[in-house]
């Protein structure tokens, strides 16, 4: 071969090399991350090619597909009263992608998971087509209607535990929205979901989750808690030594009592009449670092829990002393969520044992073969059993002689504790009604805690309290689990 030819063979044979190089660079060393580039149609195509699976409450689905003429996209997802169920699901839009369980179990859902391998290798042979998988959730469909309807056209939240195991039983946040309406890819879908980002009443925000409020008397529980856990009081019927008005410490601001005569009151009237003097001289008693402690107990400043839906942080800060006593009743810089709040109604009622919220039950293959199930686990002990059941006496009276009459259920007892929580400057916005239960059986199990706040009551700022607004729905809320269990 003469020197030209030689010299054009090796130039060919490089570029046979170089071509081979590249094709094996893309087909195994970038084949991930193109397979997962945003701007690969193909793989946006593919996921669309079938209908997605299902999320399930009480055996039943609330989620769907239906088939789309003449595009791309071959099915879009559809919703069962959807929003009802939104701030459980979460959306999945070919538009702008997908949030909460639809985000987080999208493996399972769209058939794409690792643990689907073998299902999706037996259907390749057998020429069926991929399907995906089933995600069991822990909701109970008759809570969720109640905390839905109960909220109607208020602005605010719904969150239901069973104190035992942890599982979530309702979830519910108004305003809220339909997924199905900005589901596909269309220029209308594209509006509908600009329009609900762009709503000032945010009604893609999951307030039982996602939004903190300061708790209000709710919280007095905690602090009742951390007094009887520190030996700062061990009879909840003796009297303590406690001012009307109370001056806060390092202040000359004085504290005062909306209602009851709380002067020297006990643990058990204190909280029956949601006394802020009692719980205001608590708190600064127990001292900040206690209270941070026995909140943390309760499940305050965990910035990981994850139910699968990451909970946002609710905190009960450190603080100096006048604004620690404050926190103590449930205002200054604390802040919580509906779903911590429930969190400390369930650790009560369940002998002072904390399980970790969760509300997927199982995860299944689309032949049923379930690949996952949720194991209850207990978060903490936030009170030993003797305190916390001193603390269902407590909660019961407020239900039975206090503010919290509005929540009694006949042939049932119900344990509560109201709040109503200051905020804008000068406390000049509409207070929050907050309230939080349980229900006890006459066999003494507790099948259900609850918390309810009410962002925005259409009362007359006066009419705003835990016990008129927000306990009716409480109590809704744990008659539909009672019934559902008959």
């Amino acid at each position: 071969m003469n020197k030209p030819l030689r010299r054009i063979a090796i130039f060919c044979g490089l570029l046979v090399l170089a071509l081979l190089v590249r094709a094996n660079w893309l087909q195994y060393v970038q084949a991930d991350s193109l397979a997962s580039d945003k701007e690969n149609r193909r793989v946006a195509i593919e996921r669309y090619a079938t209908p997605r699976g299902d999320i399930i409450v009480d055996g039943k689905a609330i989620t769907g597909s239906v088939s789309i003429e003449g595009a791309d996209y071959k099915f879009k997802r559809t919703w069962k009263n959807g929003e009802m169920w939104a701030p459980v699901t979460g959306y999945s839009s070919q538009i702008v992608g997908a949030t909460q369980l639809e985000n987080l179990e999208d493996g399972i859902l769209t058939g794409n998971d690792d643990r689907l391998f073998f299902r999706n290798t037996l259907d390749m042979i057998t020429g069926k087509k991929k399907e995906g998988g089933s995600v069991v959730t822990t909701l109970n469909a008759a809570a969720q209607k109640a905390a839905f309807e109960g909220l109607g056209n208020k602005k605010g939240a719904v969150a239901a535990l069973d104190p035992k195991t942890g599982a979530i039983l309702a979830l519910a946040s108004t305003p809220s929205y339909d997924p199905s309406t900005f589901a596909g890819i269309s220029t209308k879908d594209s509006k509908t979901f600009s329009k609900l980002e762009k709503d000032p009443d945010k009604p893609m925000l999951n307030r039982a989750l996602r939004e903190t409020y300061p708790p209000g008397s709710t919280f007095k529980v905690v602090t009742a808690a951390a007094a009887l856990e520190n030996g700062i009081v061990s009879d909840i019927d003796d009297k303590t030594d406690t001012p009307d008005p109370y001056k806060l410490p390092e202040s000359s601001t004085p504290l005062t009592n909306e209602h009851g005569v709380c002067k020297n009151a006990t643990l058990r009237y204190a909280l029956e009449q949601s006394c802020n003097t009692v719980f205001g001289k608590l708190s600064d008693t127990v001292r900040n670092d206690k209270m941070i402690e026995q909140a943390e107990k309760f499940g305050f400043n965990n910035a990981t829990l994850d139910t699968p839906v990451r909970a946002a942080e609710s905190v009960y800060p450190e603080d100096n002393r006048p604004q620690n006593a404050m926190a103590g009743i449930g205002q200054a810089s604390n802040r919580a969520t509906p779903l911590q709040m429930a969190m400390v109604a369930s650790a009560v009622a369940n002998d002072g044992e904390l399980m970790s919220p969760y509300m997927v039950d199982q995860l299944r293959a689309s032949n049923l073969d379930v690949i996952e199930t949720h194991d209850p686990e207990t978060l903490s002990q936030a009170v030993s059993p003797e305190n916390a059941q001193k603390l269902q006496a407590m909660m019961e009276s407020v239900v039975k002689n206090g503010t919290g009459t509005n929540a009694q259920i006949d042939g049932v007892t119900v344990g509560g504790k109201t709040g109503t929580a200051q905020h804008g400057v000068n406390n000049k916005e509409k207070p929050y009604a907050w309230f939080i239960s349980y229900a006890k059986l006459g066999d003494g199990s507790s099948p259900v805690a609850v918390a309810v706040v009410v962002e925005d009551g259409s009362a007359n700022r006066g009419e705003i309290s835990g016990g008129g607004l927000a306990a009716p729905i409480a109590k809704s809320v744990m008659q539909a689990v009672i019934n559902s269990k008959k």
